[in-house]
């Protein structure tokens, strides 16, 4: 069944309009189906408590969430050795040198192009993930998940599972569940905390700015920010949950959009499993009843707490636990698995006209898929090449134009610019600049070197790691046809890097 033959049965979608005590209207703006239904707009909200389940994709989202979490919180604190002249932490934002640093990597102001391609790869990574198996970046990866996933743990350690948790938030308010309440909380916020001091200590060094931030003497930026994160962790991932992830986040509808009959996605196979019946009426009459018997064990382990079996809908991240918990009552109860798995709308059709089965990784195998995965490793491709074969000498060249010019005593021209000499190696050099394209007899000299050394070309010291500024004057002869020139840069060392910028020269009488 697809997804649009499930949007058209009206009956099953009335039922649940019904239920949320919302009122039907005709074109007209008249009710339809009865008198309106007093009440709410919208249904409370339901906590959702999902139970804990143990299997293949239970195990992987273990792993991903260590895996994610260790990366987040342990990074900024990883050493890498750049030089006596630059930060020796691996992985640093340096705002106030507007600087970014990953291990052997880094990102110059000018070279933002870099962050670019990056958050360019991330949207067509999401887009490959979406087309290849649904929702996985929502079901795994997410932050919201993730931190999400962390949470339910603590409910379960604090309060028990499923049924535990259950009869709790129905108990009345006495010292044991203000204890277990107040402690669970707490531990909310411990983890909010941490989560949000992780964060600050990505943007200066971290040994630093940790002790600074425990003596009260760190910025009063980053304890803003560290009560900001901390704040909507808390809220976010303790309190709202797969609220953030049904009603907030745009990413579901996008997604939606995204998919095909041939997407992979968590699917429940209709045909193999209606009618539903519990397991002894499905003994008593196996040729009535399907494989479902009804347990619900899909819907409680649910962490948005959907039934999958009412078809896709956009609290389904795709986090797949509903497949490990049919897959486990399949074995019980002597079914073959599979009941509820990842595959496509197209495999489902197939099956259910008696075609066998067909490995779910085959749908990866179209072209969509690869032509996703084409762009993104192209420029992946080309922003390495473009990294391994960059200049660590940079020049950039800003012309005066108050005045544009001056004409001196003897008839000879001058003109001012202001240059920026980048030294994006962690060591310093010399670097020499020079003229080319003016007429024999032009001269530079610079207000670091001074106007009696004027010459062709000067040699300036750049400090490791930084941007120079100067101040260049250029003299042309009088008489002198002067229009288009360059400023040349050479690296002074064994590398001599080069960097040419055109510029203009400014003579009486120009336009």
């Amino acid at each position: 069944m697809t997804a649009s033959d499930q949007l058209q049965q009206p009956g099953k979608w009335a039922d649940a309009l019904d239920k949320t005590g919302v009122t039907r209207a005709d074109s007209s703006g008249g009710p339809t189906g009865g008198p309106p239904v007093d009440g709410p707009l919208y249904e409370k909200r339901k906590s959702v408590h999902n139970k804990r389940i143990d299997g293949p994709f239970r195990r992987f989202k273990w792993l991903v969430m260590v895996v994610t979490l260790a990366i987040y919180y342990v990074t900024p604190w990883l050493r890498w050795d750049r030089g006596p002249y630059a930060p020796d932490q691996a992985v640093l934002i340096d705002l106030a040198n507007r600087r970014f640093y990953m291990f052997d990597i880094e990102i110059w102001p000018h070279e933002f192009y870099f962050v670019a391609g990056l958050l360019i790869m991330a949207g067509i990574g999401l887009f490959l993930v979406t087309s290849a198996v649904g929702r996985a970046w929502c079901g795994y990866a997410c932050p919201q998940t993730v931190w999400t996933d962390l949470f339910q743990h603590v409910d379960r350690f604090i309060d028990g599972d499923r049924n535990a948790r259950m009869r709790l938030d129905k108990a009345p308010w006495g010292p044991s569940k203000i204890a277990r309440r107040g402690g669970k909380w707490g531990i909310y916020l411990l983890i909010s905390l941490v989560t949000g001091g992780a964060w600050i200590l990505y943007f200066a060094d971290a040994p630093t700015l940790f002790a600074e931030f425990f003596f009260g003497t760190a910025s009063p930026v980053a304890y803003m920010t560290v009560a900001v994160l901390t704040g909507t962790t808390f809220w976010l991932g303790g309190f709202m949950r797969e609220q953030v992830c049904i009603y907030m986040c745009p990413w579901p509808r996008i997604q939606a959009a995204m998919l095909d009959e041939q997407s992979l996605i968590v699917t429940y196979k209709d045909w193999r499993g209606e009618q539903r019946g519990s397991l002894k009426k499905a003994q008593k009459e196996p040729e009535k009843f399907g494989d479902c018997i009804d347990c619900r064990e899909c819907v409680a382990v649910c962490p948005t707490g959907i039934d999958i079996r009412e078809g896709q809908q956009v609290g389904c991240i795709t986090c797949a636990l509903c497949i490990d918990a049919c897959d486990r009552v399949m074995k019980d109860i002597g079914r073959p698995r599979g009941l509820i798995d990842y595959a496509t709308l197209d495999q489902c059709e197939a099956e259910a006209a008696g075609a066998p089965a067909t490995p779910a990784w085959k749908a990866l195998l179209r072209p969509r898929t690869f032509i996703y995965f084409g762009i993104w490793g192209g420029i992946g491709a080309a922003m390495l090449f473009a990294l391994g074969t960059r200049s660590h000498t940079d020049l950039t060249v800003s012309p005066d134009r108050n005045p544009a010019f001056m004409l001196l005593k003897d008839g000879s021209v001058r003109n001012a610019y202001t240059l920026r000499l980048r030294n994006m190696e962690g060591r310093p050099r010399d670097m020499e600049i020079a003229l080319a394209g003016l007429p024999e007899g032009a001269v530079l000299w610079t207000d670091r070197i001074g106007s009696d050394a004027a010459a062709p070309a000067q040699t300036i010291a750049v400090p490791a790691d930084e941007t120079r500024v100067v101040r260049a004057y250029v003299t042309v002869p009088a008489g002198s046809a002067a229009d288009q020139f360059s400023f040349e840069l050479t690296s002074l060392d064994e590398q001599r890097e080069k960097d040419t910028v055109p510029t203009t020269f400014a003579m009486p009488g120009g336009n």
